[in-house]
This record gives C-alpha cells, sequence and structure tokens, in this order.
C-alpha cells in the first residue's frame, strides 16, 4: 500500500469519522473550555488534594449484543484510559446496564473481570433487565496528584511520543487489540504510569488512542490548539504480524500519545520501557494545523484541520 493510499484508508476510517458528531456538544452546551469540560477525555473538578477527573465511556449497543462480557470489560477500560490520559489514577466506576439477564450477567461479570485487571473497584450503577436491544455504559472517577494533562496544554515544538503495549494478538470481528492475557495484572501500574510521568514533569497533555486509532487521536490531540503533527511511520513500535494499516486504526489495550517538554522524550520513554512497554518519539507538534504520514522520504497529508475538523468542538478561548 502506497504512502497516500494509507492516508487516505485512516481518513475513510469509521472510527474516526464518528468523531465528527461530537460537534454535537458545543451547539448545545456553548465552547469548551477543555479541562473543566466538555472537551477533552475527562473533566476536572478541583479538590483540595489535587483534581479529581471524571469521565463516561457507552459501548455501541451492536457490540454490547455480540459480546456482552467483551463489552463489560471495555466500559472499565474506556475509562481508566480516559482517566490516565488526563494524569490521573481511577479510584472507582459505576455502571449503567440495560438488557436481557444472560447479557446484563455476561457484562457485569466483564466489568468484574476488568476490574480486577486494573485494580479499581465497580462500587455502583443501575441495572435494568428487559428483553429490548442491550445497553451498556460506565462511568469513572480518579484523582490527579499533579498538573492536569490536558489538551489545552499542547504546543508547537513539544515532542509527540507513542507509549504502547505491543503484546497480543488483533481481534478478528473488530478493531481491537487487547494485551490482557500478555499483561495481567501489570495493567494497572501501567495506567498509573500516566501520573507519575505527569507528576514529574515528563508530560505536558496525552490522548489514549482509541476508536478513532492512532492518527486520529492524534489529530484530536492537536485539534483544539489548532497544531499539527507529521507521524514518522518508521519510528512506530507495530506489534509482530499487524501490518500498518491495520495498527494505525485499531484501538490498543494500551496505547497513549504523550506531548513531551523538549529535551525531556528519552526519560518520558525511559519510564515506559523500565515496564517494558514500548515508547517512541514519532513526531514534534508544529502550527501547521495538518496532520500527516511520513515514511523515508515520502510524505502524505491525512487531515488538514482547518478544513477537515476532527470532533468539530469550539474553542472557548479562540471566541
Amino acid at each position: 500500500m502506497s504512502l497516500e493510499d494509507l492516508a487516505a484508508a485512516v481518513r475513510g476510517h469509521a472510527g474516526l469519522r464518528a468523531k465528527a458528531a461530537i460537534g454535537l456538544v458545543s451547539e448545545v452546551f456553548g465552547p469548551t473550555d477543555w479541562v473543566g469540560g466538555p472537551g477533552d477525555d475527562g473533566a476536572v473538578v478541583a479538590d483540595r488534594d489535587g483534581s479529581l477527573v471524571v469521565a463516561g465511556e457507552a459501548i455501541a449497543p451492536a457490540f454490547v449484543a455480540r459480546d456482552p462480557f467483551g463489552a463489560g470489560v471495555a466500559a472499565v477500560l474506556t475509562n481508566v484510559n480516559d482517566l490516565a490520559a488526563m494524569g490521573a489514577r481511577p479510584l472507582a466506576i459505576v455502571d449503567t446496564v440495560v438488557g436481557s439477564e444472560v447479557v446484563a450477567r455476561a457484562a457485569l461479570e466483564g466489568m468484574r473481570y476488568a476490574s480486577g485487571l486494573y485494580g479499581v473497584p465497580v462500587v455502583g450503577g443501575h441495572l435494568t433487565v428487559h428483553d429490548g436491544p442491550p445497553a451498556v455504559s460506565a462511568f469513572g472517577l480518579g484523582r490527579a496528584g499533579g498538573p492536569v494533562l490536558s489538551v489545552a496544554r499542547a504546543a508547537a515544538g513539544q515532542r509527540l511520543v507513542l507509549a504502547c503495549v505491543t503484546e497480543g494478538r488483533m481481534r478478528e470481528d473488530f478493531p481491537f487489540f487487547p494485551s490482557f492475557d500478555e499483561r495481567g495484572g501489570r495493567l494497572a501500574g501501567d495506567v498509573r504510569l500516566l501520573a507519575e510521568v505527569a507528576e514529574r514533569g515528563l508530560c505536558a497533555a496525552a490522548k489514549d488512542v482509541s476508536m478513532a486509532g492512532l492518527v486520529g487521536s492524534a489529530a484530536m490531540l492537536v485539534e483544539s490548539r489548532r497544531l499539527g503533527v507529521t507521524i514518522d511511520l518508521d519510528a512506530v513500535p507495530t506489534p509482530a504480524g499487524v501490518d500498518m494499516a491495520t495498527w494505525l486504526i485499531c484501538f490498543p489495550c494500551f496505547g497513549f500519545l504523550l506531548c513531551v517538554p523538549p529535551g525531556r522524550e528519552d526519560e518520558c520513554a525511559g519510564a515506559f520501557h523500565e515496564r517494558g512497554i514500548e515508547a517512541a518519539v514519532i513526531g514534534t507538534l508544529d502550527d501547521s494545523g495538518v496532520v500527516a504520514l511520513q515514511s523515508g522520504a515520502e510524505k502524505a497529508v491525512v487531515l488538514d484541520l482547518a478544513t477537515t475538523p476532527v470532533t468539530g468542538l469550539t474553542n472557548a478561548e479562540r471566541r
């Protein structure tokens, strides 16, 4: 696949295109301030011991119906990753489950499994048993003891570091790369490393790689500040047996993009290497407003954010 074809595939990825609907939030609530929300992976609530961070995720109903256990796992995973991307350590999860008893039981079992893996309790929620279409959502609470990792702090010149677990195998029915069996209980410490990195001043902003894929998540990271980045594909850590086209649009179990002050990239990457997690500089933030891919001497534009925004959220600071 040529670089232009790869850029086109990423641009047409359904998980990326679906993010455009988020603009509805600004239409109803007005422009975001990013830190207080809406707009970031989580919203920050001031607390005397630091900052409380709250997050929420709804799982696609079709996925719930097909794999309710997996949906329960995803409900916890997505919240834990969102909290980590804000530099918060997870404290608790609450959930809402709607569906038949069989579906509800499997979803709750998935949440219990993920709760044990990530060391975060499911402390309550809501359950409705019925025979109609199923629905699973969950909400996370975390605490940031140091600076909150917000996209509002992204700036040109920062180095873009990708930290990701490359142990695992791609699901065949869904663009998800799980590492639960391979990492096991280590995942609890893995996600809490983001808070440590923030407290050490090694990162200013972060975004978890989720349904939008690696490139789409990078675009969401730079979008609010009207920044750009060229991703060096030759530097991207990639799992064995997974082609680049698939890796760029999948949702990895553990994948984070970090904006690192220049000169501290080796220290930041080293923190992940100590846990056996791949981490590498894959680009540098700039003022172009363009997200592009590069391999060797070739370069291809994926998105010009001035004409093709990802979320369409309105930034209050720019009004």
